[in-house]
């Protein structure tokens, strides 16, 4: 397939571009194989210099048209040749909806060429093969296509856990994705448990995704394993090797919290399919316990409805309050993370391990042990800790980014395997950040560009399901990791909390109705101005750069100082 094929009308002059909040600006409009470009016409109606739209094709969710046809008129014969009859006036007009939540509208004169231009783009941003999307044609001057992929090996992460307890080994037994097609190639299981044993266990678990480590807690040493679902059927199929494996993880006398993430009803229900649970006979030191999350449609069309009331400029107080509570966004941020709290209070403070699945473990179970990661290990509230997370708990774990995201909350289209699983995790992060305002060394502006990346990206970080499928389109080799852009020092800067300060301490969230709150920054993003929150957020890293404020004494402690000693306030704070 060539792109051309795709382009029916390539430029269009005198298009008007504008948004809401945003002046409109006339200019030239390119299509080109990734990108919607609009340069403005210098002079006219637009501001002096240029100004251009440079949007990712891939990053349109939905593409919207009307056009009117202001009349028919006939121009005058010429040189005997036939009368023919031309629309008059006629034009056209498109509404872009992005992935990332923007609202564009294009006026375009002429209505073949309204119909063109989003012909054109409805075939482009529905490209679905990997190896044609624009980060393998992405080439970025200041980059080398090597960078930031080696940042987070797993034999690092696996080196913090051996210098601590010889209990736990890194396994290959995975390389050539046999045993587990969405499992990368290495994982970290139990030193006792022979290759062979883990094979065997893997038949008897969905998809082969086996119990292996995701987290080992330090403190007390207890560990938070993550699998899909056993296939017990209907028959209560039994499998000494997955039993022996799960044995191993504990000692005689010592039990474990098995969280399953459907309900009681739906785990029977998958019994019956095929799937099922961990019989308490088989797994006498294990306690199931089940806290039931969406994935799917209903969180697909959760999201959806709040975008759509967070659209509306018409509602009341009364009706935007209602229409809140009925889209359940903010229900299923508060279960995602009580369910992580549970994880993570069964490792530090019931000292019990523990073993997250749903029924492909592929979704709501690294919802929850990356957040429980997030709320345990202060390693992983650093940039770097944090990127290394996500690297491991979503992207190696074989979360399927390019099903889940392939549309956001404006397509048309019918929903498939799409979930904003990945967006659920960055806002229940944004909630702790609200909540623990110096416990974080990232803002708010590196969960904005993750939730952007994640949906269309100049770089290969997000693309396909898991790393096999990576592997196959060489995706490493032929495209820029984001993260060795966000890592540039300049870069980086932009996506530090000024107001950090090491907190070596678990984070315990409130998880009252009364304390999870919209995320404004994502879904009010382009409605309403941030310019002031910006220059604050910029005069606040200025400060810090500059020294102003004391650079390694938290605002936290100078404000507990200042309460128990009135003698200690400076000029300013009296």
């Amino acid at each position: 397939m060539e792109f051309s094929e795709l382009i029916k009308t390539a430029t269009v002059e005198s298009v008007v571009l504008g948004g809401r909040g945003l002046p409109a600006v006339r200019g030239t409009l390119c299509i080109t194989s990734h990108h919607l470009l609009l340069s403005s016409c210098p002079g006219g109606d637009a501001q002096p210099g240029t100004v251009e739209l440079w949007l990712l094709i891939r990053n349109v969710d939905a593409v919207e048209k009307r056009v009117q046809n202001l009349g028919w008129y006939q121009p005058p014969r010429t040189n005997g040749s036939p009368r023919d009859s031309r629309l008059a006036g006629s034009s056209g007009t498109i509404t872009l909806r992005c992935k990332d939540l923007k609202v564009l509208q294009l006026e375009i004169p002429g209505m073949e060429e309204c119909l063109n231009i989003a012909s054109s783009i409805e075939a482009l941003s529905s490209v679905d093969s990997v190896m044609m999307m624009y980060p393998f044609f992405y080439r970025p001057q200041d980059l080398r296509l090597e960078e930031g992929w080696h940042l987070f090996p797993l034999e690092q992460y696996f080196q913090k856990i051996a210098a601590q307890t010889n209990q736990w080994r890194l396994s290959d037994l995975n390389r050539d994705f046999t045993t587990c097609p969405t499992y990368p190639a290495g994982v970290i299981v139990p030193a006792a448990v022979s290759d062979d044993t883990l094979r065997r266990a893997a038949r008897f678990r969905q998809g082969g995704r086996f119990p292996v480590l995701s987290y080992y807690h330090p403190s007390n040493g207890t560990v938070m394993l993550r699998s899909s679902q056993p296939l017990t059927g209907p028959n209560r199929k039994r499998c000494p090797e997955d039993e022996v494996l799960l044995g191993t993880v504990l000692d005689e006398g010592e039990r474990g919290f098995i969280i399953d993430t459907r309900s009681a009803q739906a785990a029977k229900q998958a019994r019956m399919t095929g799937g099922g649970t961990e019989p308490k006979s088989s797994y006498p030191q294990w306690k199931r316990l089940h806290r039931p999350l969406e994935r799917g449609r209903p969180l697909q069309e959760s999201f959806i409805k709040l975008v759509e009331a967070c659209n509306d400029a018409s509602l009341s107080m009364d009706r935007w309050l209602s229409r809140l509570e009925s889209c359940r966004w903010l229900s299923h941020v508060k279960a995602a993370l009580s369910t992580a709290c549970l994880a993570a209070q069964c490792l530090d403070r019931e000292e019990a391990s523990v073993l997250v699945h749903g029924a492909e473990g592929t979704d709501t179970t690294l919802l929850v042990t990356a957040l429980a990661q997030v709320i345990l290990d202060p390693g992983c509230r650093t940039m770097v800790g944090f990127q290394g997370l996500l690297e491991r708990e979503w992207i190696e774990a074989g979360h399927p980014f390019h099903l889940r995201c392939a549309r956001s909350a404006y397509s048309h289209a019918r929903l498939k395997q799409e979930a904003p699983l990945f967006l659920l995790f960055l806002d229940c992060v944004w909630q702790l950040s609200r909540q623990f305002p110096f416990s974080l060394e990232f803002g708010e502006s590196l969960l904005l560009a993750l939730f952007d990346n994640a949906y269309a990206s100049d770089y290969g970080t997000f693309l396909c399901n898991n790393e096999k499928e990576r592997c196959l389109c060489k995706v490493k080799e032929n495209t820029h990791s984001l993260w060795a852009w966000l890592n540039q020092p300049e870069e980086k800067k932009k996506y530090l909390n000024p107001l950090y300060s090491h907190n070596p301490l678990v984070i315990w969230p409130s998880v009252e109705p009364q304390s999870i709150q919209l995320w404004q920054g994502l879904f009010f993003r382009w409605i309403r101005p941030s310019q002031y929150l910006d220059e604050a957020r910029a005069e606040m890293q200025r400060l810090v750069e500059a020294n102003e404020a004391p650079a390694k004494e938290s605002a936290g402690s100078r404000l507990s100082r200042s309460i128990s000693d009135p003698a200690a306030r400076t000029e300013n704070e009296r």
